[in-house]
């Protein structure tokens, strides 16, 4: 009986453990997301006002990062939403 019970706890904690870890991954997506469209924002501005062409590079290059990130949150959340 006391197995059982040892079994049964180690699996309630390993099933936490996983959805811990998910919230963990989709937190460090979404922050990583904010992140790149400030940085996006900022290069952006920069260029519209300054005609700095670097800073345009900089944010066509943000651009490209926000799309795969924003797919990766798109795959990620639809899975969750499935469970």
């Amino acid at each position: 009986m006391e197995i059982v019970i040892k079994s049964g706890i180690q699996t309630i904690f390993s099933i936490l453990a996983v959805l811990n870890f998910k919230i963990i991954i989709m937190k460090d997506l979404i922050e990583n997301i904010e992140s790149t469209f400030e940085n996006f924002k900022t290069d952006a501005n920069t260029q519209l006002e300054n005609g700095n062409k670097s800073a345009g590079t900089r944010a066509r290059k943000s651009s490209l990062e926000l799309d795969k990130l924003l797919k990766e949150f798109r795959k990620v959340s639809v899975a969750e939403s499935k469970k």
